[in-house]
């Protein structure tokens, strides 16, 4: 019997020389396999399926064509190649998981039982959980808590089996064995998830115990709420139960089980092959949105950018999730250099849910990313008047709108939101970095820049960005024979960065290694996107010191010449 694995799938098949029959459809094939390596899904479900036409016993084609069907969440397609692989004896992970899923959709419980006990399902683990939700669908609940527990008694297993006992017992409504799991009783309590947390407050609640499942989520997600759990908790606030809604059945629990070894396999296996399992939880369950931005946010990593948006459009509306769900739209967008639809889709999300201060700082990093820094500083001011207390994450919104001060000229105002940001976190590298750096470029406070600098170096040694701003703050304080030793560490870290290059051939200019420095200068403009410079780099003033010297161009410029400092 031969077998064939689902992890490896990509490289298998970028690797594996498949005998395809001679004929005019090998061309199918060859853009088949490239499709699918470049995760063009749509492309590779296509031309596999024409090339299975031709060579309808290939085992590798089969199951190409049942993983290209599946990574677009259409399984319904793949389902019939997948039974194809099993009636011929083949072993695919790919094809079971599709086979598995079908059976439990249309709830042929014994099936899925049979398949399991035949070794014939998706993997030890999930097998097990798979199991015992099947228990319960057939109305066995003794043996599907049996089930649970044999997981559980697996090493390393027993809080992910727990939970999906808890979930089982809630979703038959036996609420107090479904807390006592969450709580711990004699044993740990459970590892915090979002969803095991919302299906904790959500038990709590139905044993009237609102006011405990309020201080669960205070505790776990803090004051600024996202939209689901701000809606969860304006719920519990009425006084009345809440219904438990995270599972209703056994389909519920099996879309649930694919949807945590997903989440398990973000850190594990390839993205191609993690879509799998959020799409699977999806087609069990058409309610779990969560499964669908797992999808969607899986796509974008793939760089398949338009499927990706179209996923994350698939959240209704009236879901507490479809800000989250747009936001991730126009990320997609943006990735996919569509910036004015991205804009746009943040602009509506503005208007529709003008409460929302993530909203705001969304719109905000967009309009600064694409240098629109007036609407950025605009949308901002939105987000810090939404703001209720005193937040640590707000400091990121003091950065964000000091960079944009910074880059209209409005230094008073940037300088006063870099120092907010530092008040709310302190010591943070990047904005102690751009603090002092933007200081050092102003010629002001310059002692109190390098501190700020050196702090920075100590808390992230391998920046390449902030060396260089302590190379430079050296250099602008005329320590240059100090300053090049950081220079050229920077230089080491980012060695193509223009200015980084630039920055080193000023100070080796500065200690008269004039060669050198040319050389430098040289390679900065080797790396300048003339179509599209940085503001941080001027390719004319390179050109000028390298017709001219630094000490030249420093003159016209009416800057100080070049010395040592006084070290006294």
């Amino acid at each position: 019997m031969r077998v064939l694995t689902a992890g490896a799938l990509a490289a298998f098949i970028q690797a594996f020389a498949v005998p395809v029959q001679a004929s005019e459809d090998v061309g199918a094939y060859l853009a088949a396999r490239q499709a699918i390596v470049n995760h063009d899904f749509d492309t590779a479900a296509q031309y596999f399926t024409q090339a299975l036409t031709k060579d309808t016993s290939n085992p590798a084609i089969m199951e190409s064509t049942v993983f290209s069907f599946m990574a677009l969440g259409n399984i319904e397609s793949a389902v019939p190649v997948a039974k194809r692989i099993d009636e011929e004896g083949l072993r695919s992970q790919v094809a079971f998981i599709a086979l598995i899923a079908d059976a439990v959709k249309n709830e042929r419980y014994d099936e899925v039982l049979e398949r399991i006990e035949t070794q014939r399902g998706v993997s030890a683990l999930a097998d097990g959980l798979i199991a015992a939700w099947v228990e319960m669908g057939r109305g066995d609940m003794a043996s599907a808590l049996a089930r649970f527990d044999d997981v559980a008694g697996q090493r390393g297993l027993r809080s992910f089996a727990n939970y999906h006992k808890a979930l089982a017992l809630a979703a038959v409504g036996d609420f107090e064995s479904a807390e006592q799991i969450f709580s711990g009783g004699e044993d740990e309590p459970l590892q915090r998830t979002r969803r095991g947390t919302i299906a904790w407050a959500e038990v709590l609640s139905q044993l009237e115990r609102n006011d405990e499942a309020i201080a669960l989520l205070d505790e776990a997600f803090g004051g600024n709420l996202d939209p689901q759990i701000a809606a969860l908790r304006a719920e519990l606030e009425t006084g009345l139960p809440v219904p438990f809604s995270l599972v209703s059945g056994a389909q519920d629990g099996v879309a649930e089980v694919f949807y945590s070894l997903g989440q398990i396999l973000l850190s594990e296996a390839g993205r191609d092959y993690t879509l799998l399992y959020a799409r699977t939880a999806q087609f069990l369950n058409n309610d779990h949105v969560d499964s669908v931005l797992m999808a969607a946010e899986l796509l974008e990593d793939l760089e398949r950018y338009q499927l990706a948006t179209e996923v994350y459009k698939s959240v209704p509306r009236d879901h507490p999730s479809f800000t989250a769900a747009e936001m991730g739209r126009a990320e997609s967008l943006r990735r996919a250099e569509k910036s004015d639809a991205a804009i746009e889709v943040l602009e509506q999300l503005r208007v529709s849910h003008p409460e929302l201060p993530l909203v705001h700082v969304s719109s905000g990093d967009l309009y600064r990313q694409n240098e629109r820094y007036d609407d950025a500083v605009a949308a901002y001011d939105e987000a810090i008047s939404l703001y209720d207390g005193r937040g640590t994450e707000q400091w990121f919104v003091y950065y964000a709108r000091a960079i944009s001060h910074e880059r209209l000229g409005v230094w008073e105002k940037a300088e006063a939101d870099f120092r907010k940001a530092l008040e709310l976190n302190p010591d943070h590298p990047q904005v102690l970095n751009y603090l002092g750096y933007s200081l050092v470029e102003k010629q002001i406070k310059l002692d109190e820049a390098l501190s700020m600098i050196e702090r920075a170096v100590e808390r992230q040694p391998d920046s390449g960005f902030i060396v260089d701003s302590l190379g430079w703050v050296l250099y602008r304080l005329g320590n240059y024979d100090e300053a090049i030793i950081h220079m050229e560490r920077a230089a080491e870290l980012m060695p193509v960065d223009p200015v980084v290059n630039d920055h080193l051939g000023d100070v080796l200019w500065a200690v008269g290694r004039h060669t050198e420095a040319e050389f430098q200068w040289k390679r900065a403009l080797s790396f300048v996107d003339e179509e599209n410079p940085s503001p941080d780099i001027d390719p004319d003033r390179i050109r000028r010191k390298l017709e001219v010297g630094l000490d030249v161009v420093l003159e016209e410029e009416g800057a100080p010449p070049l010395e040592v400092a006084d070290d006294g």
